[in-house]
């Protein structure tokens, strides 16, 4: 089974998938406008032969417009509280340099968000 996570945002979307036990980051979307997420998410989950999808959802107003994109692609929502800082913390642990760690910061987020999911679910 080939589960895509989505770490979403105003602007850019974090994404990370997993066939494994294992989360692996797989890339960051930026748009425009929620009409052309709404493509470039089809074109990956189509591309990607995607079988589940995990939006993680933190708290306040990003919440509920996570949850909103999330029940638009028939989505599975989790906490992702703290992922970013956790995603943050990791990659300067691996030695990833800053340039790189901005370009993949949502992806890395998407990915820890998922690997929980993943470790819940058992």
């Amino acid at each position: 089974m080939r589960i895509l996570g989505i770490d979403y945002g105003r602007s850019k979307v974090g994404l990370a998938i997993a066939e494994t036990p294992l989360a692996q980051p797989m890339g960051v979307i930026r748009y425009s406008t929620p009409g052309e997420l709404q493509i470039k998410i089809k074109r990956v989950i189509e591309d990607s032969d995607i079988d589940k999808i995990v939006v993680g959802v933190s708290e306040g107003e990003m919440a509920k417009e996570s949850e909103e994109f999330a029940k638009s692609l028939g989505a599975e929502t989790f906490d992702e509280t703290l992922t970013s800082f956790e995603a943050q913390r990791l990659s300067i642990e691996a030695g990833i340099k800053r340039k790189k760690r901005r370009e993949m910061e949502d992806a890395y987020a998407a990915t820890v968000m998922l690997q929980n999911y993943l470790d819940e679910k058992g």
